[in-house]
């Protein structure tokens, strides 16, 4: 079977004689289309997240169509396309019994810890599976998992429409999150040092982040210390800045700063199992489309270029399978 797979740190290979997936009777096997890559992927082809072993299927964000069932899978049937829910979590736990899946520590993580979406077929849990529009395409595949992270995020922090709001970083996260704002009615304004990937954002709807510190609602999604300080700099005192981005820095801040300004600083990681999927798909169904941020479009030939080049891309970077299937 074919699949992208990381043979050593910065190095990616196309084989055709990866092991078929062996599914379990709670199962189904997928045959993937689209696989979207963000910076969590990107950390792992650079080293800095290490695999459990090498060589290694990486890849979370995606979909296909199912081509099999386990024997105790009542709800889901071959032939539907289904977006991946990439995030396991044990779903006993204290956490996940209070409806906080994301803070599971016994998750299992697509392409972390789990392997990976970028193969011609994968297995998957059918309860992480979420059909979607027999006719949605690769590139919407790709892009329905981040913008999960997003929405979520957004819900989460209590922003409202009348809220004056700054996204910190116009990457793929940063953009989706502008999508969500606009789904809301907030009129989100954006800052970014690549003008490319800013005057995206404003193609988007948001506008260019005028020169003030009084934003209620900042949201940071670059995972830079320096964005992280500028995003602090522009909350209003008793303002909100949630992290989405993610760095192993300490925080820029002082606790008298902190206490003195009277900041609210809220981490945001992922989202939380079902609800959030339910939800980000009836933004769907609402004629949302997250595929609105994809910027490059990269073949399984092409994936190691598309790995090298997408901290450069302008919008989401994002690996055609599709003609895998064609083939045969």
């Amino acid at each position: 079977m074919r699949a992208v797979v990381l043979s050593a740190p910065g190095r990616v290979e196309l084989v055709d004689d990866w092991p078929e997936p062996d599914p379990g009777p709670q199962d189904v096997i997928v045959a993937i289309r689209g696989v979207g890559l963000c910076g969590s992927d990107l950390s792992v082809f650079d080293g800095a997240r290490p695999t459990p072993r090498l060589p290694w299927v990486m890849g979370h964000e995606g979909g296909g169509d199912i081509v099999a069932v386990g024997k105790h899978v009542r709800d889901r049937e071959v032939g539907q396309r289904v977006v991946i829910e990439p995030n396991y979590p044990c779903l006993t736990c204290q956490y996940c019994r209070s409806g906080h899946t994301s803070a599971c520590t016994e998750r299992g993580i697509v392409g972390m810890n789990v392997p990976g979406l970028l193969a011609k077929r994968v297995s998957v849990p059918a309860r992480f599976t979420w059909p979607i529009d027999s006719e949605a395409p690769g590139e919407l595949l790709a892009s329905v998992e981040p913008f999960a992270v997003a929405r979520s995020a957004v819900q989460r922090s209590g922003v409202g429409k009348e809220d004056r709001c700054l996204v910190v970083g116009a990457g793929s996260q940063g953009l989706l999150v502008c999508l969500s704002l606009l789904a809301i009615g907030a009129q989100p304004e954006v800052i970014d040092p690549h003008q490319g990937r800013a005057r995206l954002a404003v193609d988007l709807g948001a506008r260019h982040a005028k020169d003030r510190n009084d934003y209620s609602f900042v949201f940071e999604t670059a995972g830079d210390p320096a964005a992280v300080r500028e995003a602090l700099d522009r909350a209003a005192p008793l303002g909100t800045v949630v992290l989405i981005g993610l760095h192993p820095a300490d925080l820029p801040l002082s606790i008298l700063e902190l206490v003195r300004r009277q900041l609210t600083l809220e981490g945001k990681l992922i989202y939380d199992h079902p609800g959030d999927f339910v939800d980000t798909l009836s933004a769907l169904d609402h004629g949302i489309l997250p595929s609105r941020v994809i910027g490059a479009r990269f073949t399984a030939d092409d994936a190691a270029s598309a790995f090298a080049q997408a901290r450069t891309v302008v919008g989401k970077t994002w690996i055609d399978l599709s003609a895998w299937h064609r083939a045969g």
